[in-house]
């Protein structure tokens, strides 16, 4: 047993902390409950949207990681569904977005 949270608390947890701080979060593509890696996209009103992923490094800790991917976030995370279907997509509109995802689910 790694001791892991499963994915869905931990999505659950992160879209409670961003509404209750009054930001909007929602849930674009819902995956695997117990495993599933996620994907975020991080709405920037002065820019592109930014997509972040969280990872597991070779410790086992899980970290957020920023994508190049951002000319087109929407046709990215639908083709990356495509090729993993227990992706979670995860959009967030608050301002520190990074910081409430890397407090909610890097630290798990």
């Amino acid at each position: 047993m790694t001791g892991r949270l499963p994915t869905q608390l931990i999505v659950g947890a992160l879209l409670r902390r961003v509404n209750d701080a009054g930001g909007i979060a929602m849930v674009r593509a819902k995956g695997e409950p117990q495993g599933g890696a996620i994907l975020l996209l991080i709405e920037d009103r002065h820019g592109p949207t930014r997509v972040l992923e969280r990872r597991i490094d070779f410790d086992g800790h899980a970290i957020l990681t920023d994508s190049d991917k951002t000319d087109d976030a929407e046709a990215y995370w639908r083709r990356r569904r495509e090729y993993d279907p227990d992706l979670w997509v995860i959009e967030l509109d608050i301002p520190e977005a990074e910081r409430f995802a890397a407090e909610t689910i890097a630290s798990n």
